[in-house]
């Protein structure tokens, strides 16, 4: 199987602290896996890296064998990586709704021309628009809400919206940090079952960053563990949970069983 997304030697400093190191990670098609790490280890600025925030050092990375280093993030966007943030980032002001149809803009073809004199092709374009959110709503529970100000939406619904803005952009790999932060042992449970969904369903590829060991153990097929910058451990679960440089990265000490 050719791999989707492939990450290469990549290093990034912040003057003399090295942020990451040497980091690889190669995700083929359909592929959920997990970046997990004490606070501070990297995790965030690899998802930086790979979104154009940040330009690695050294490194190089690439989408469906397409170089991604040096494209701004709008291109890496349509080029097929979309993401999350840890931080919600919604457009507060805007309806749920439009939340969502900003985002389906990416994929859109309409001519300058066409959205002033409102030709008939720049009309069934908005209307595909139109339905294609309120299909997403619906699929995350949120139809209902579809004219509420963002901003007025519950901790977890507004998580929620923001999964489905970035599905809007129809891509190839899906970044999620931090999906299950604020959220109680139910919320996290229906989380879980959604990324299931979402990566069956959409057929999409995952790379997911959570505090929640528990939940990256549960869900991913593989996981990478960064420490100050540097990966300690890549494998299945059942492996890196005993791997001791992980445990001892969470405990502060080497120990015996397993990350909890």
């Amino acid at each position: 199987m050719s791999t989707l997304l492939d990450i290469s030697g990549v290093s990034l400093s912040f003057g003399g602290v090295k942020a990451v190191s040497d980091f690889a990670l190669k995700l083929n098609p359909g592929n959920l896996q997990g970046l997990i790490g004490p606070n501070g280890a990297g995790k965030t600025t690899v998802f930086n890296l790979i979104t154009g925030v940040y330009r690695p050092d050294a490194g190089a990375i690439a989408l469906d064998g397409r170089p991604l280093i040096g494209l701004p993030p709008h291109r890496i966007a349509q080029a097929g990586v979309a993401r999350t943030f840890q931080n919600i980032r919604l457009f507060g002001n805007l309806s749920v709704l439009d939340n969502v149809r900003v985002a389906c803009h990416l994929r859109a073809h309409h001519s300058i021309t066409g959205a002033l004199l409102r030709t008939a092709r720049h009309l069934g374009g908005e209307l595909a628009i139109e339905r294609h959110a309120h299909e997403l709503l619906d699929i995350f529970n949120l139809g209902f809400r579809a004219d509420e100000l963002a901003c007025n939406l519950p901790y977890g619904d507004q998580r929620r919206l923001e999964i489905a803005r970035a599905l809007a952009t129809d891509p190839k790999v899906l970044l999620l940090d931090e999906p299950a932060a604020g959220m109680n042992t139910q919320e996290k449970r229906r989380l879980a079952e959604l990324i299931h969904f979402i990566r069956d369903s959409f057929r999409l590829t995952i790379l997911l960053i959570d505090h929640d060991v528990g939940l990256i153990m549960g869900i991913c097929d593989t996981i990478t563990v960064l420490d100050h910058g540097q990966t300690i451990a890549v494998g299945p679960a059942c492996d890196v949970q005993k791997d001791p440089k992980v445990i001892e990265a969470y405990l502060g000490e080497p120990a015996d069983g397993a990350v909890r």
